[in-house]
């Protein structure tokens, strides 16, 4: 071929290459989020079965994008789509699938066909597509699967939900320690089996203890005769094959790390976790608080409407249960209340603002303990510390209220009960923030789980009591 024939074969990738890129951006907006026009056009091609124009919109896209798409049109347009994409379809698009989304699409495809997405995908994404499946589907997809496969997902489903065991991948690099870098690079050149995306070689022991790592730059900067122990980083961080998802997010945040080794009960290296894992875990750890905090369940759009309904209706129905005995306290005063309705009035504005004073300290000191910066060793001091803040923030909102009361009804008697009563709430606030998940910690309770129904029971029934108790005790009703 020609010089000639060469560039203007290369003209022709790159103006293609451009092209290709202008179609993918025209389909994003500035903040890389599909364009409502174009998912609109993907929706009136599926209506119209047409599957060349889907397949045409969609083929520039990335593998993310398109796992986009799926949750932006319509459930029942869903499997459509992924017929009309054919082999667009791919792992990488299945690995960046939503879970609820993924599951629905999953389920409908045959299991000979899962088992050929499953073997193409790395252990840690292909455990998360299979172990939301029926019992029943899920050992349909494993028979229909390589045996080799077959073990490592099946290992990976014996340990714990959301443990370093699910999250791990068994695709790593591990040679002896005593290899000597010239040796070390002919290795991963010959072996073509090893996995095509690593950053670090992880060095073991005869009994195939990790003793360290070596990076990927440190190995090609290296002169070939030294031998690998010379060289190695010998302070890893090596995390459990059974501890929690989030505690190894915690490791990779605290440590700065970009992969670290999985090692079993007897200290073997079994698997490795790499930071891209870590993100979507931080990612989910950090929205499930959140939610968990209102009693919204998983509060995931592409939920199923009736789990959402049951999820929400529980923590609703125990809040119904609270405000009955919140209301109950009130009954207790109802005859101060009916010779003095301003009572009735105000009484709500001490409730309230104690409920948002104590979700606040909640909201830090739930975060603090997930962040690992509540620990037993500053809990009291942490607790001082919200009192002292809680003191101070009462004391600003009761000398506001109390001077507004007071001058609004003419009356400085119940400008000072109910400035009084707010100080007391909001201490009862700040201490009920701090105390109630530091407690569900200690019985081993998820603090973001049910705090808030406690704390919001005790601002109620204290802002109320408190109030409408020293309006009494001090004879204004």
């Amino acid at each position: 071929m020609s010089d000639a024939d060469l560039k203007e074969n290369l003209s022709e990738e790159e103006a293609a290459a451009e092209a290709e890129a202008a179609q993918e951006t025209e389909s994003l907006d500035e903040e890389n989020r599909l364009k409502p026009e174009f998912v609109r056009s993907v929706k009136e091609a599926l209506d119209d079965e047409d599957s060349d124009r889907v397949y045409d919109l969609v083929e520039p896209l990335h593998p993310a994008d398109i796992a986009d798409l799926f949750e932006l049109v319509d459930a029942d347009e869903r499997l459509t789509l992924a017929r009309s994409i054919r082999d667009l379809m791919g792992v990488e698009v299945i690995a960046e699938l939503n879970d609820w989304v993924r599951e629905l699409l999953v389920e409908a495809l045959p299991a000979e066909v899962v088992a050929e997405i499953a073997e193409q995908l790395d252990t840690d994404d292909a455990v998360a597509m299979l172990e939301d499946l029926d019992e029943e589907d899920q050992q349909a997809v494993l028979a229909e699967m390589e045996p080799e496969d077959r073990a490592a997902i099946e290992s990976a489903l014996s340990y714990p939900e959301e443990s370093a065991g699910r999250l791990m991948s068994r695709e790593f690099v591990a040679v002896p320690e005593t290899m000597t870098v010239g040796d070390l690079i002919d290795f991963l050149r010959e072996h073509r089996e090893l996995p095509t995306e690593f950053w670090e070689v992880f060095c073991v022991d005869a009994l195939h203890h990790p003793v360290g790592t070596c990076a990927l730059s440190w190995i090609l900067r290296c002169p070939r005769n030294i031998p690998l122990y010379d060289v190695m980083k010998r302070d890893q961080t090596l995390i459990p094959v059974g501890m929690d998802q989030e505690e190894v997010a915690l490791r990779f945040q605290k440590y700065a790390l970009i992969s670290a080794a999985v090692t079993d009960d007897s200290g073997r290296l079994i698997g490795q976790i790499t930071v891209d894992d870590i993100v979507h875990i931080i990612q989910e750890e950090a929205g499930e608080d959140t939610l968990l905090l209102s009693g919204a369940g998983d509060g995931d759009i592409n939920e199923p409407i009736l789990l959402t309904v049951r999820a929400r209706l529980t923590w609703l129905v125990v809040n119904l249960a609270t405000a009955i005995l919140a209301s109950s306290v009130v009954g207790l005063f109802q005859g101060a209340i009916a010779k003095f309705a301003l009572l009735a009035v105000l009484m709500p504005i001490v409730s309230g603002m104690g409920g948002n004073a104590g979700t606040q300290t909640l909201a830090v000191v739930v975060r603090a303990i997930a962040t690992n910066q509540l620990t037993d060793s500053n809990t009291w001091r942490m607790i001082l510390r919200e009192f002292r803040i809680a003191l101070a923030n009462g004391a600003a909102l009761g000398t506001l209220i109390g001077l507004g009361t007071g001058l609004l009804f003419g009356n400085p008697h119940l400008g000072a009960v109910i400035a009084t009563a707010m100080v007391v709430n909001n201490l009862v606030a700040g201490l009920a923030g701090i105390l109630v998940p530091v407690t569900l910690t200690r019985f081993k309770v998820d603090p973001a789980v049910s705090s808030a129904v406690f704390v919001t029971t005790a601002t109620d029934v204290m802002g109320f009591f408190s109030f409408l108790g020293l309006a009494v005790l001090t004879g204004l009703a």
